[in-house]
């Protein structure tokens, strides 16, 4: 896999982060920031532990505090995905 959809991070997410009530994780919400869709850093950071793990990848640390919104954790993680696939 060389790219995560936002369909494969909600259900990465809604599993290690459960799932608010009436936060629905579509394109619209792509730009709220984590905290407004219910989710604390600690949902975040399972979910890239389990992503790196799954896809073999280790995502940076310090970029990872600048991914606090969907769109730009799967900008990070694609970004990542992709740098592998290119090796």
């Amino acid at each position: 896999m060389d790219r995560l959809e936002l369909t494969g991070l909600t259900r990465i997410l809604r599993f290690w982060g459960g799932e608010e009530e009436g936060v629905e994780l579509n394109e619209d919400a792509l730009d709220l920031y984590w905290v407004e869709l219910g989710y604390d850093c600690l949902s975040v950071l399972q979910t890239t532990g389990y992503i790196e793990r799954k896809f073999d990848i280790l995502i940076d640390g310090e970029l990872l505090e600048l991914a606090d919104t969907p769109r730009r954790y799967l900008a990070l993680v694609n970004s990542v995905l992709g740098a592998r696939a290119a090796v």
